[in-house]
Order: structure tokens, then C-alpha cells, then sequence
């Protein structure tokens, strides 16, 4: 296979993406090469990166499994890569993988750095594998108890896999919060409660902010009862957020807690690994209503333009699939 191109997705400067040849390399006899199918963009942690808005402390802590080059440009990044095994091991032929790799058409990884999808699991939707990883890290950060009023702020793709996942709580009242009305359509698919930032429900048991900016931050501290916690999924780059930690937070004891997937949460670590979580994840995807979170589709030739696209804040979009031919 050495020798054979492909094509990959680059961000050669901040706010400018390109497309690019690649050569593949001889796989050993412990690699695979893949063929891609599609991928998906995770579009908080992505427009931040298109845009250069890694922090330098973070330059090495926000390296993705299989990125090239390094912050802020330029850079081949992504982890969200869904594909089939061109040739490698004799079992793995075939099969429809996922991989934390970042947007090329082909590409040879180590065949433990794949996840076999599950029987009966569309390739198409196993792009929300990160986000929903993610998701059920948080939830595990979180640990929800039954009967609770939960509040999840932020109806991104991972806002609304946590308020998917939250609702399975037996007993627990959940609402998805954001400031677009556009999301409730989302929200009714996934069978959660919607409710603008206005008319959010206060006193909640736990809050689980979401929303990537400083006033949905705000929002879920204020939404938060006495002595709840409100558990932080946004990551903001280099931006500093101002957070209300004044009026009433220490009068109501609240609790403030991050939540972040490179390490498996803490209360889980002594039995679970990333790969076991990732199993996880791609078993819960054979659900056919989280197809609602896919809210659009993209050739890869159009990506450059693509990420330029969402990296607008006003543009609406949830999970963007990119396609391969």
C-alpha cells in the first residue's frame, strides 16, 4: 500500500483550511489501512482549533490521538472518522471500524486503535461516537440520582447526548435549555423537555452546562438549588469566562466541577477503560432517534468552506457529517 495517496484535511493557518496529499506509509503487520466513509466535525472543540484558540499551556494536552503538525497551524486534527478495513489482519478485512482519527480518505493506524461498530449500527450515524464518549463521561462526573431535577445548558451535540442520556434517570425531570428555539424540534426527537434560557426552571438537583459561552455559564449557576453542583463540559480555548463566583454562590453552596474525556471519570477508572467506554458509546448509538442530531452532510472537497462556515457562531448546525466518495 505505500506509495498509494490520499487526501486529508488541514488547517494551514488559523481561519484557513485546505486539502492536501497524502502518501501512506507501509503498514506493518500489526496495522490496517482504512478506507473512509465518513466523519464528523465536533464543532466546539474544532472551530476553536480552525480558529488557532489553543492555548499554548494546551498545545501538548489537546494533541488528538493521530493529529500531524501542531498548534496552531499547521495542523491536521479531528477524531471523529468512521471507515472500512482496506487490508490488515484477515478478521478485521471488511469491517466497518471507528477510529479517532482526523478527516482523510484513507489512512494506517494500528489495529488496536480501532472499534469494530456493532451489528446493525449505521456507519453513517456512528460519527456521534466522540460526542456521545463525552457525554457519558460527563454523566459519570455528574452522577445523577434518581428523582432529580437535572438542567443540561446548551443544546450542541453534546448538550443534547447528556439531556438524552440524563433522562434515563429513573424518576429524574430533565430540561434542555438554549437560547435558540430551533432546538426544540431536537429536543421533542429525543424525548427530553425544552425550555428557552428565559423560562429555564430554577432550583435544580444538578446543572450541566454545555453551552461553550460565559452566559450560559451564568445561567447554570443560577439555575443550581442550594448545595447543587454544576458540572462544566465547555471548553473555552484561550478565552477566560467571567463566572459569578460572588453573590450567591457561597451562600448556596454550590459546586462547580470540570469534566473532561481524556481521562475515564474518576468514579468508573478502577474498571473502566477509554476502550470499554468507547464500546459503550457505539452500543447506545443503535438508537435510530439520534439520527436527529446529524443536521447536515458535506463532500469532503467542500470541508475547507465547511469549517470556515461553522466556525460562525450565528450558524446553525448540530453534528456535520462529512462524506466520503
Amino acid at each position: 500500500m505505500a506509495g498509494e495517496d490520499a487526501r486529508s484535511f488541514w488547517i494551514a493557518e488559523p481561519n484557513r483550511g485546505e486539502i492536501r496529499a497524502e502518501t501512506l506509509p507501509c503498514a506493518a503487520t500489526d496495522e490496517v489501512v482504512v478506507r473512509a466513509l465518513y466523519s464528523g466535525i465536533s464543532r466546539g472543540t474544532e472551530t476553536l482549533v480552525f480558529a488557532g484558540a489553543v492555548p499554548p499551556s494546551e498545545h501538548e494536552r489537546m494533541r488528538a490521538p493521530f493529529q500531524a503538525g501542531a498548534f496552531p497551524a499547521p495542523v491536521k486534527y479531528g477524531y471523529s472518522n468512521v471507515g472500512v478495513v482496506e487490508s490488515g489482519p484477515a478478521a478485521l478485512v471488511g469491517r466497518h471500524v471507528f477510529c479517532l482519527y482526523p478527516h482523510q480518505t484513507r489512512y494506517v493506524v494500528p489495529a488496536a486503535a480501532l472499534h469494530e461498530l456493532p451489528a446493525g449500527l449505521p456507519p453513517a450515524r456512528a460519527v456521534l461516537a466522540a460526542n456521545l464518549e463525552t457525554a457519558i463521561n460527563g454523566l459519570w462526573d455528574a452522577s445523577p440520582r434518581a428523582g432529580d431535577r437535572i438542567a443540561v445548558v446548551g443544546a450542541g451535540t453534546v448538550g443534547c447526548l447528556v439531556a438524552w442520556l440524563a433522562a434515563r434517570t429513573p424518576g429524574a425531570e430533565v430540561q434542555l435549555v438554549d437560547v435558540d428555539p430551533r432546538k426544540r424540534a431536537v429536543a421533542a426527537e429525543l424525548g427530553v423537555a425544552f425550555a428557552l434560557a428565559s423560562g429555564a426552571a430554577s432550583d435544580a438537583d444538578l446543572v450541566v452546562h454545555a453551552s461553550g459561552t460565559e452566559a450560559g455559564l451564568a445561567l447554570a449557576l443560577d439555575l443550581a438549588g442550594f448545595e447543587a453542583t454544576v458540572l462544566e463540559l465547555s471548553w473555552y480555548g484561550a478565552r477566560r469566562p467571567a463566572v459569578a463566583l460572588g453573590e450567591a454562590f457561597h451562600s448556596r453552596r454550590l459546586t462547580l466541577r470540570s469534566s473532561q474525556v481524556g481521562a475515564v471519570a474518576a468514579s468508573q477508572r478502577a474498571r473502566w477503560t477509554t476502550a470499554r467506554r468507547m464500546r459503550l458509546a457505539l452500543r447506545l448509538l443503535a438508537e435510530p432517534k439520534l439520527d436527529a442530531l446529524i443536521s447536515g452532510e458535506s463532500a469532503f472537497e467542500e470541508l475547507p468552506r465547511v469549517l470556515a462556515r461553522l466556525a460562525d457562531p450565528s450558524e446553525y448546525t448540530l453534528c456535520h457529517r462529512i462524506r466520503y466518495s
